[in-house]
This record gives C-alpha cells, sequence and structure tokens, in this order.
C-alpha cells in the first residue's frame, strides 16, 4: 500500500474496500464503460483521478442542484433569480408539444432546443430547417432519456420541456464562439475557448494567460484560436462571473456564447463529455485533480445515518490523510 493507505486507521481502511467492491459490483455496467472509455479500472469509493472523481459524482453525490443545472430551463431560472443583471438569451415559448411553436418564430432566427439532455438543438434561420422536420426531431427528444447509458443521473428526475431561444449572432472568426470556465470551489482550473465556425480553439488559465494544448473537439496545433485583446478580455470577464454564479460547488463548467460586445451566460454543465473530457495537455486533468476537492461536495459536506455515516468518515479521513501527505 501506499504511503497515504498505511497513514489511514483500520476501521476506515476496511469501509473503504468493502465500499470499493459493494459499489463496483452494484454499478458493474457503468464501471466496465468506465475501463472502456479510460483504460483502467476505477476506485468509485475513494476517488484520486479527475475520472474516478466524475464516477464518484455519477454515483454518489446526490446533490439536487445538479438537477437545477442539468434543466436548462430550471437552470436559467435559477441564474435569472440570483443574478438578474447578467445577459442569457432570452426565452421565447416553451411547452410540450413541438406542434404548439408558434410559426413566427421559426420563420427567423431562433434555436428549438430540448431542456433535458445534450445535443438536442435546431438552429433555425430564414424559416430552414422546415417546421416538419423540427416536429419530428422535437418528438424525438421528448422521448428520449439522456444520460441512462453513462450514469448521469442528475438527468432523470428532468421533466422534458421543448423551448424555442433568440439565436445570438456570435462572434466566430473574429473572437470565439464559446467559453467554457471550469470552476472548483471558486477557483478556476481553466477555461475552453472555441470558435465553432472557424473550427479553432485555446486553453486558458483563470488570469487570461494562454495555456499549452488544445480540446478534444480541435485538438491539432493547427487549430490553435488567434488570441488577441478583445478574446482576453471576453476571457477574463467570464472567468468573474463564473466564480459568482458557481459560489462553493466542488465543480461546475459554466458556459458562455459570445457576441462581437457581449458574454451571455448559456449552461452549467454537472458532466463534462459524460464524464470523460480529455485535453491534449495533461496539465489541465492535474489542475483538476488538485482544485476539485470531494470533501467540498454536498455528499461529504451533509450528514448522514448507518452505513452512510461510516462510509462518509472514512472518506473524510481518507482524504484528509491524503492532503497531509500531499503536503509533506
Amino acid at each position: 500500500m501506499t504511503r497515504t493507505c498505511n497513514d489511514l486507521a483500520a476501521r476506515h481502511r476496511f469501509v473503504l474496500a468493502v465500499a470499493r467492491l459493494v459499489l463496483t459490483l452494484r454499478h458493474i455496467r457503468l464501471v466496465a464503460r468506465f475501463v472502456k472509455k479510460t483504460g483502467y479500472l476505477p476506485n468509485p469509493a475513494a476517488p484520486r483521478r479527475y475520472h474516478e472523481m466524475m464516477l464518484w459524482r455519477k454515483i454518489i453525490d446526490r446533490n439536487p442542484l445538479f438537477v437545477t443545472f442539468s434543466d436548462k430551463l430550471a437552470a436559467k431560472a435559477y441564474i435569472r433569480a440570483a443574478y438578474p443583471e447578467l445577459r442569457m438569451p432570452a426565452t421565447l415559448w416553451s411547452g410540450h408539444d413541438p406542434n404548439d411553436i408558434p410559426s413566427d418564430l421559426l420563420a427567423t432566427g431562433a434555436v428549438v432546443k430540448a431542456n433535458h439532455g445534450c445535443a438536442m438543438n435546431v438552429f433555425v434561420s430564414d424559416g430552414r430547417p422546415d417546421r416538419t422536420e423540427i416536429v419530428r426531431k422535437a418528438r424525438r427528444w421528448l422521448g428520449k432519456r439522456h444520460g441512462k447509458r453513462d450514469g448521469e443521473w442528475a438527468y432523470w428526475p428532468i421533466n422534458p420541456t421543448l423551448f424555442v431561444e433568440e439565436r445570438l449572432t456570435l462572434s466566430g472568426g473574429t473572437i470565439a464562439t464559446d467559453i467554457k470556465v471550469h470552476v472548483c470551489s471558486g477557483v478556476i482550473c481553466h477555461i475552453w475557448v472555441e470558435d465553432k465556425q472557424a473550427g479553432r480553439s485555446h486553453l486558458f488559465d483563470g488570469d487570461g494567460m494562454p495555456l499549452p494544448g488544445r480540446d478534444p473537439d480541435y485538438p491539432r496545433e493547427d487549430q490553435a484560436l488567434t488570441i488577441g485583446q478583445p478574446i482576453v478580455d471576453h476571457v477574463r470577464q467570464a472567468a468573474a462571473i463564473a466564480r459568482r454564479v458557481a459560489g462553493d460547488l466542488d465543480h461546475i463548467r459554466v458556459d458562455f456564447l459570445v457576441t462581437d460586445d457581449q458574454l451571455y451566460i448559456g449552461e452549467m454543465v454537472v458532466y463534462t463529455a459524460a464524464g470523460y473530457a480529455t485535453w491534449t495537455n495533461p496539465v489541465i486533468t492535474d489542475r483538476l485533480e488538485t482544485y476539485w476537492r470531494l470533501e467540498r461536495s454536498a455528499y461529504l459536506k451533509g450528514r448522514h445515518r448507518g452505513i452512510g455515516r461510516l462510509y462518509a468518515e472514512a472518506l473524510r479521513a481518507w482524504f484528509a490523510v491524503r492532503e497531509a501527505g500531499l503536503a509533506a
């Protein structure tokens, strides 16, 4: 065993060993998928690595805010109530039957979305695509429960709802279209900036300084985003807003849309890339593993009874010993 394990009380080691076995067997399909995606067998009871932390969040941490943030409409309402001064795309309509979408909203520029998953959107411009195609896709979304395969439980309680959102004119080709800020307990781990129109990206730290490497969408060095003062200013502004919105959450990703002169807050992402995100620079993962402190999660800050109390105590002790070992 490592020095960290040997310094942990025997009763805590026993509890964590049993928890690892039980959680692995109880979630064997999810663990098998994890191995297929990452190439290693996880410890879902006492996670060390970033992807293990995401697995632990899926299996253990039932923070009710995760449901709020995973529901695109509820997240907008949450942000609007807490920070009414922040800009976000306007919701023009919401409902449960795609046939009820007002025709005038589909005649110009808008985005048709569903609130309960990812990649459920249709960008409408000048009446294209036509209403029949939009209705067909929307019905398919409503019949789908997102996140089952990857264990993203926060999507499951959401009441599937359609909505139409204003379509912003994004700054693709000049600055960027998207800024994604990873925040851990108020600390910016890194910022992922993309220009989806030009097919370029760059990574930044919380001060707006460029970091080496690419994101998985545009990984090649010849896909590097051109850096100028406007994008640096937007990155710094996004970092400041993301800290406020994220509060004391142990980890969340706050997404922004970029126009020529404004940032619009987009989404709050609980499970980036279903928990399997990668970056070409290994330092990015190292930063996440350093700053993401699971002892500050809703689960470990909460009170538990019975077996749950024994497990929470053992895991808190494990984190304390591990932290002492890293500081030594």
